[in-house]
């Protein structure tokens, strides 16, 4: 029986992937095999021993300690892709209402109530203060062509608008699925310098902490409007401020609430509702318990935002076992499991070595049952920092 923790409200029809008989789930539960989260904030959480994965049904990682379980043998997932279209749907809108003010419109509006028969004459009259420019014929620039600034750059394009793309680390999937017409920009500068309109979609990194800076605004049009519906901290919100105010930017739109953007001209913020669909969170639901029970039951890594993707399509041998071990990726290490298995006379059927940077893990299929003599000997070395064992 696998023990699951739920450190928010997870979508039933994801949970209901793990089937009741061999998954216990719960918000409060004793020593975890594995987490299902959200948003919860866990840099303060003392995990237990017995916690092998942590599944984040969403894309970001922000709220996960990742180097502190990663040095554990920890596995952490997430699920890239499955909220894509909806905060797709949400940077469409954003972009829309960076052009068209159709927020103050609306306040503007509802301020004559009371009015009566003059209201359709008083809304012909004001409503020359919220003229705002079309998309068509401008020009996108988007940071970032993951799963979500794809799908953006995609519609823009349908939108009639031009847009400029850029992304140093463009997956080949990633560039199968883009529209031929948008166009590659070799550095950040050539959407700075071109874009009418800059949407940001990469993760929040040390290197990309704080990107849109007054040094950055700088290079960009006048009259520029940046939405930011990825992470709050990839923009300098002191120095927007100040950009607002002096009309280089003419519109922010952000998904990230705080202080200092609130009640500000020409700064819309939301709650951070990018994800907020039924269908966004029935797919992130649906993709994390997948890849959780998958990892569990056959020890494979898919998604995994620390570990290398590790996949084996064969059964574990009748009456055997397979080892899942994580280690550091230095030489000799293989050897000693090897060496360790042939001393105990167990045969192995089958083994998958993957590595991604420091880390890496394995799966070793032997015939026979290893016993938990022959576990604790493969964990010895400092450099291992987890084994397990699934018997067939």
């Amino acid at each position: 029986m696998y023990k699951i923790q739920t450190l928010n409200k997870i979508a039933a029809c994801g949970l209901n992937r793990l089937d009741r008989d061999n998954y216990e789930i719960a918000t409060d539960i004793n020593n975890p095999d594995a987490i299902l989260v959200r948003s919860a904030d866990m840099h303060s959480m003392q995990l237990s021993d017995n916690v092998k994965a942590v599944a984040r049904a969403g894309a970001g990682t922000n709220n996960i300690p990742i180097p502190e379980l990663t040095e554990k043998g920890v596995v952490v997932f997430n699920t890239p892709g499955a909220n894509a279209n909806a905060v797709k749907e949400l940077v469409i809108l954003a972009l829309l209402l960076s052009s068209r003010p159709a927020v103050k419109a609306n306040a503007w509006a509802n301020g004559l109530a009371g009015k009566g028969d003059e209201i359709a004459d008083l809304a012909e009259k004001g409503k020359s203060q919220f003229v705002g420019p079309e998309l068509k014929g401008k020009t996108l620039g988007v940071i970032g062509l993951g799963a979500i600034g794809a799908m953006v750059a995609n519609t823009a394009i349908q939108l009639g608008m031009k847009v400029i793309g850029y992304d140093p680390f463009l997956s080949i999937k990633a560039a199968w699925s883009l529209d031929h017409n948008v166009q590659h920009s070799e550095t950040l500068e050539g959407i700075y310098k071109n874009a009418d309109y800059i949407t940001i979609h990469v993760p929040q990194t040390n290197d990309t902490k704080g990107m849109i800076n007054a040094s950055t605004i700088k290079q960009m049009k006048d009259g520029v409007r940046i939405l930011n519906i990825a992470r709050g901290g990839l923009v300098n919100n002191e120095d927007l401020i100040e950009a607002i105010k002096s009309g280089k930017v003419a519109c922010h739109v952000t998904d990230f609430a705080c202080e200092e953007l609130l009640n500000q001209e020409n700064v819309i913020v939301l709650p951070h509702l990018g994800a907020s669909t039924p269908e966004a969170e029935d797919n992130c639901a649906i993709m994390a318990a997948d890849e959780l029970k998958d990892f569990l039951e056959n020890g494979n890594i898919i998604n995994s935002v620390n570990f290398p993707k590790t996949y084996s399509e064969n059964p574990i041998p009748a009456g055997g076992t397979r080892l899942c071990i994580s280690h550091k990726n230095v030489p000799d290490t293989i050897s000693k499991f090897t060496k360790i298995l042939g001393e105990a006379k167990l045969n192995i059927a089958g083994m998958i070595n993957q590595a991604r940077g420091d880390v890496a893990y394995n799966l070793i299929d032997v015939d026979g049952k290893v016993s938990e003599d022959i576990i604790a000997k493969l964990s010895e070395s400092d450099t291992v920092t987890g084994v397990r064992a699934i018997y067939a």
